[in-house]
């Protein structure tokens, strides 16, 4: 039988959670600072002395002639005014404060777990790798940011992706974490047949929110919003318009948005071959409940994808679409993890 976890273990681990959920905001925040075009509202970085916002007329108006000097003010914005600034300016404002409530939620409970001894001493050095994966997703997003300071009024899709490659990893090292201190692995417990098939699955879930990153840095969700063709070909003209051709699959807003396309279906027949065959293996009641809601997110991801494509991206669907991606990865590594330990027949 599975042992119970301790009750410092239970602390560490509902904290681990909140910081989960606190990344989890962090994505959809800036997911929807991408979708309204407030990333590149701030022109400069200051981790310390950047935290309040600017508080007088004055300092609104240096914070806009600084955004004016910008390429999006130039070619995309021309006309705004004040007023219309400030619009853009809190989302990414306000995406960057969560970053910094984020690193002072870890790092004030982290030091008073360390002094109790909830956190032992030869586990810190895992916790601590945490607090850098942060610090270096802050410097990431910056490098991001700088991209679409320069020449081009949109930034790279590469660091975009990058970014949030780098927070998905975070987000699912701290769910690990986490979920290994309340179902701690003893020595009579295995990993079943199934674990490499659901590690499998989730590689390929992952593949295919990486892509929608790249879909989202082109604004390819743009170009063809219609279902299952793209327009009137299965295929669309110019796939492989760009040399080499390996800038197709990353540069080309066609290919790129009927790669995720194609992606997206594969990994939802998967999921429902997956769960056909999972919902009759002999595993304890909560993991064939996360093979149900693995079937059920995906059902509701399609759905919102569909939708998201042929309403022409509106905000609200696009900023779901990415919010149960990453409910989707949650569900596959619960997943994972309960099939990496479990108990001999």
């Amino acid at each position: 039988m599975q042992s119970a976890p301790s009750v410092n273990d239970r602390k560490v681990a509902r904290w681990l959670f909140v910081l989960c959920g606190l990344v989890f905001a962090m994505v959809m925040l800036g997911g929807v600072t991408r979708l309204t075009g407030s990333g590149l509202s701030m022109t400069d970085w200051r981790p310390v002395t950047g935290l309040l916002p600017p508080l007088s007329d004055a300092a609104w108006q240096d914070s806009f002639d600084r955004y004016r000097e910008t390429p999006e003010f130039r070619d995309v914005n021309p006309t705004m005014d004040v007023a219309t600034f400030k619009g853009i300016f809190w989302f990414e404002y306000l995406h960057r404060l969560l970053g910094r409530i984020i690193g002072l939620a870890f790092l004030l409970p982290f030091a008073w777990f360390v002094a109790q001894g909830y956190i032992r001493r030869k586990e810190i050095p895992k916790y601590a790798l945490m607090f850098v994966l942060g610090g270096l997703q802050g410097l990431l997003g910056w490098y991001m940011v700088k991209s679409g300071l320069v020449d081009n009024p949109r930034v790279s899709q590469y660091r975009l992706t990058a970014h949030l490659g780098a927070a998905i990893a975070i987000y699912v090292y701290m769910l690990w974490i986490a979920l290994s201190l309340i179902y701690p692995r003893t020595p009579d417990t295995s990993a079943h047949s199934w674990y490499p098939r659901t590690l499998a699955l989730g590689v390929l879930i992952l593949a295919t929110v990486m892509s929608g990153g790249f879909v989202a840095g082109l604004d390819a969700g743009l170009m063809y919003n219609t279902f299952p063709m793209m327009g009137n070909h299965w295929v669309p003209p110019g796939y492989l318009a760009l040399a080499p051709g390996w800038r197709n699959l990353f540069e080309n807003m066609a290919a790129v948005q009927f790669n995720h396309r194609v992606l997206a279906v594969t990994t939802f027949c998967t999921i429902v071959m997956y769960w056909w065959f999972a919902r009759r293996l002999d595993v304890p009641r909560r993991i064939r409940a996360g093979v149900n809601a693995l079937l059920h997110t995906s059902v509701l991801q399609v759905a919102l994808g569909i939708s998201t494509l042929l309403l022409m991206v509106p905000i609200a669907l696009a900023a779901a679409h990415q919010a149960v991606a990453l409910v989707l990865i949650t569900v596959v590594l619960y997943l994972c993890h309960g099939l990496r330990s479990v108990e001999p027949d």
